[in-house]
Parts: C-alpha cells; sequence; structure tokens
C-alpha cells in the first residue's frame, strides 16, 4: 500500500507544482485547462489568489498520504484522520463524473481543446485517484 500512497503523494505534488507555476503568472497549459463555451471563451480566468489555493490544497492532500501510511511522523486531529481519504473520494469522483455541461466523463461539451484534455486526461486522472484513495482506505 505504501507505493500506491507514494504514488498518490506524487501525483499531488505535481499537481501543486503546475498551479503554483500558474500562481506565479505563468502560462505554459493554463488555457487547455480552464473549460471553455468554445474552443476560444474561458468559463473563468483563474487569479493568482485561487491558483495558490488550489496549489497549497493539492499539496496538503498529497502530505496527507504520506502522514497516514507513516512517511511523515505527525498525529492528526481525529476528525482528517477518519475522513480525510473520504474526503478525497468525494472529491475527485465528482469531479470525474463532472457538472454534466464542462467537466467529466458525461459533459456536453467534448469538441473544445479543455473538452479533448477533459476526457483523455483530466476525468481518468480524478477517477484513478478516487479508486486509488478507496483502495487505500478500505485497506487500512
Amino acid at each position: 500500500m505504501s507505493i500506491i500512497s507514494l504514488l498518490l503523494f506524487l501525483i499531488f505534488a505535481t499537481i501543486s507544482g503546475i498551479h503554483f507555476y500558474w500562481g506565479f503568472g505563468r502560462k505554459w497549459g493554463s488555457k487547455e485547462a480552464v473549460p471553455t463555451k468554445d474552443d476560444e471563451t474561458p468559463l473563468f480566468t483563474p487569479g493568482p489568489i485561487s491558483s495558490f489555493v488550489v496549489a497549497v490544497g493539492t499539496l496538503l492532500f498529497g502530505v496527507l498520504y504520506l502522514i497516514k501510511f507513516g512517511f511523515i511522523q505527525l498525529t492528526l486531529p481525529v476528525w482528517i484522520d477518519k475522513y480525510g481519504f473520504w474526503f478525497i473520494i468525494s472529491i475527485f469522483a465528482l469531479r470525474a463524473i463532472g457538472e454534466f455541461n464542462y467537466v467529466g466523463f458525461f459533459k456536453k461539451h467534448k469538441k473544445s481543446q479543455f473538452g479533448v484534455n477533459d476526457t483523455k486526461y483530466y476525468s481518468p486522472l480524478c477517477l484513478l485517484i478516487s479508486i486509488l484513495t478507496l483502495i487505500l482506505e478500505l485497506n487500512k
């Protein structure tokens, strides 16, 4: 199980690193990571603060795997220890399913660059995170 927790930490650390990169104003990959109404008009424009919030949040998710499986010796609050992985499972399973218009496996808008990337990469990654975390939670 420790290999799965290390893999999930690396996934979250990578996602976090990308969001820190965007938070500092860099642009590589940012257009392909925001849902668009058509191939040009983004639904929203994330700013530095939202990028940093996501970066810190995903990094904390990754660190949670290291703590729960003994790579980092810290005692978690009881509620995080009990419900933390269930929270992660829920977030990423819901993200994989989607909101039915622009994100997730059942989205309506699939032709934009974001839609293609979401189908190929983002939604499957969210589903993988949910499944691997569920495996860890059920085998602890």
